[in-house]
């Protein structure tokens, strides 16, 4: 290739390394990738390259993708995953020569380099969100659980389906529906902690109250805890339609106003996510003081593959999808909690099942897609396709991981309650 200017399709030839494995078309008038390729890729604006330019990893092509300045043909929009899979497999950047560098400045121009205004649905830089207090601050905690869980219950029917379970689900069998697999997870979930008619369960994060509602089915006390109103809305007339009201209660607040205590259980299903790793031993400790002695505890939650990579999200899932996220490894979760008292019983892992779970999100997405547009707006449905899409990916190559722990509260002479010498559940 020789110096001088070149075209948009050329640019991004020069970072691909001339491995292309998909169509890629330009406002310019240009063109790379094999005319066959089962994917194309459409810059539509001179927009989109500024955010291609300007926004660092996945920021960028998510900023440019969601504005509607770049286009993807071959797959639906609800569910991008096959797409991203051949992004991931089949197209690797690399930096090219500071020569090389130079001309591709002046090729795509100057002002292109200058940052511009986001989408409005993206979140500011975490620097700029300190308005909102310091992070994991109740107050910020609280901003950050509305971005994404106050989008919309009628928006949440159509994803979740039935159950309204935003969480891994556990798969009795591959051929199992997304329903009977996350009523599957509830029930793992109330034998691991060994409840019981007339035993009193506390929840935390709670959701739409899909754990409370099972507790009480079955004729335990559970008391849930959302910091979203739309969720506690939606399951406070859930539970008086199904008519559980005197067993089952949900409240909007946080789950550090909780003030009861000895609870037999206490279930956490994807909350310690937005907890912030560096209040992960005052969230251990604030759980077991809701517990009776011998009381069980069960945490579920998305972990890193390793105990070493910084926590923070960075890029598209901070600033469309979690502000604020933090993984960690599950080692790390089962360190705080024995360093706050708790004797962990077991651990595993769930991640196949993540994948699964959210492959019949996408399923849910694609086929309510006009009605969720409708809903919600094309650009933030854009945005949960994407998201999914590639969290089902990262669950597939196990970049990231879905961990359950259960512990115990010891009792004043350093034991728990006396119980089966082996896993006592049904995997």
């Amino acid at each position: 290739m020789t110096r001088g200017k070149l075209t948009l399709a050329e640019v991004l030839e020069v970072f691909a390394g001339g491995r292309m494995s998909l169509r890629f078309t330009a406002y310019d008038g240009s063109s790379a990738g094999p005319l066959d390729a089962p994917f194309r890729v459409e810059l539509k604006t001179p927009r989109g390259t500024t955010y291609l330019a300007t926004g660092f990893g996945d920021l960028g092509l998510a900023r440019a993708y969601i504005a509607g300045d770049l286009d993807i043909h071959g797959v639906h929009p609800g569910d991008p995953y096959e797409l991203l899979k051949t992004l991931a497999d089949g197209l690797e950047f690399t930096r090219p020569p500071a020569r090389m560098m130079a001309d591709i400045v002046r090729s795509i121009g100057i002002e292109h380099l200058r940052p511009i205004a986001p989408p409005p649905q993206e979140v500011p830089p975490r620097w700029r969100r300190i308005a909102g207090g310091l992070r994991h601050s109740r107050t910020r905690d609280a901003e950050a659980i509305h971005h994404h869980y106050d989008v919309s219950n009628t928006f949440y029917e159509w994803v979740l389906g039935p159950s309204m379970t935003y969480t891994c689900a556990c798969y009795p069998d591959p051929q199992a529906s997304l329903d009977a697999a996350q009523e599957n997870k509830y029930r793992l979930v109330f034998e691991k902690l060994r409840l019981k008619p007339g035993d009193r369960l506390l929840d935390v994060g709670c959701g739409w109250g899909g754990m409370v509602r099972y507790a009480a089915r079955r004729g335990v006390r559970a008391t849930g805890v959302t910091l979203s109103r739309e969720q506690s809305a939606w399951a406070q007339r859930a539970i008086a339609e199904q008519g559980l009201g005197g067993l089952a209660e949900v409240r909007y607040g946080d789950y550090r106003d909780i003030t009861e205590s000895g609870f037999d259980a206490v279930s956490s299903i994807g909350l310690l996510e937005h907890i912030g790793v560096r209040n992960y031993s005052s969230y251990f400790r604030f759980l077991q003081s809701r517990m009776r002695p011998g009381g069980l505890l069960l945490n579920h939650c998305i972990t890193r593959s390793d105990n070493r990579t910084a926590p923070s999200a960075r890029g598209f899932i901070d600033r469309y999808v979690f502000p604020d996220g933090e993984l960690t490894g599950s080692g790390r979760i089962i360190a705080e909690a024995q360093n706050a008292g708790l004797e962990v019983l077991h651990e595993e892992n769930l991640r196949p099942h993540y994948a699964m779970t959210l492959r019949d999100w996408c399923a849910n997405l694609v086929e309510h897609w006009d009605d969720a547009v409708a809903e919600v707006g094309l650009p933030a449905a854009k945005v949960w396709g994407l998201y999914m899409a590639g969290s089902r990916l990262a669950f597939e190559s196990g970049g990231i991981q879905l961990h359950q722990v259960l512990a115990a509260r010891p009792d004043g002479r350093g034991g728990v309650d006396e119980l089966p010498l082996r896993p006592w559940w049904t995997p």
